[in-house]
């Protein structure tokens, strides 16, 4: 789709929301030019129009924190872009991964009981947040900060655990082993940039036989 093509709004904008490719977090909602969406073709790298400054800006140009594109869609409507990134550090100018915080009552964001996975994502968007921002003193900061063999060195201890917890019978002991396991395979799919839907395709693309297989049964 050419870019003229979409349909820009009186000043000549076009909102951009702007989400974590691996872990889908939505990070900040910016509006994009012509020119911005050009450059941010061309460079790979998240350009936005300033309203407040009447200026192009170049996400992390001053802070570090650059959003590397992996792909860029647009709406039925061709009046809005999804924009999905990687990001190299917190989207929001106050520090945090995300500039979507807060709620208008006030209160706690509740996981849905009725998903028994919901802690998965919930995770995942806390690591991802972790990688971003990297809290002094928190423990996944601590091991992005050393690197994949770090990482590594984790997962096979813990699937070590694992394996003792299992072969002692013990339901307790096998149920922390195994959420240490969980959690360092969500670090490092993060360190990696695999997104967990990506994993569960694969199981689900061997799990679902062929149809022609299925009408043989």
């Amino acid at each position: 789709m050419d870019i003229e093509a979409l349909r820009w709004n009186e000043q000549g904008l076009i909102p951009a929301i702007v989400q974590d490719a691996v872990s889908k977090e939505v990070l900040t909602l910016a509006y994009m030019n012509r020119e911005s969406l050009q450059r941010s073709l061309e460079e790979g790298e998240t350009w936005f129009w300033s309203r407040s400054r009447g200026e192009l800006w170049h996400k992390g140009a001053t802070s570090g924190n650059k959003q590397l594109i992996r792909e860029i869609r647009y709406d039925c409507d061709a009046d809005a872009l999804l924009v999905l990134v990687e990001p190299q550090g917190p989207a929001c100018h106050t520090g945090k991964y995300s500039c979507f915080q807060h709620r208008l009552d006030g209160e706690a964001v509740q996981e849905g009981k009725a998903d028994r996975f919901a802690i998965l994502n919930q995770l995942e968007a806390v690591i991802a947040s972790r990688e971003a921002e990297r809290p002094e003193g928190a423990y996944t900061t601590y091991l992005f900060d050393k690197g994949v063999d770090k990482i590594l060195k984790k997962v096979g201890e813990e699937a070590g655990e694992v394996i003792i917890a299992a072969k002692n019978r013990d339901h307790d002991e096998l149920s922390w082993e195994a959420s240490d396991l969980l959690f360092h395979l969500l670090v490092l799919f993060r360190e990696q940039k695999l997104p967990i839907d990506r994993v569960l395709a694969e199981l689900e693309g061997r799990h679902i036989k062929p149809k022609e297989q299925q009408t043989q049964e």
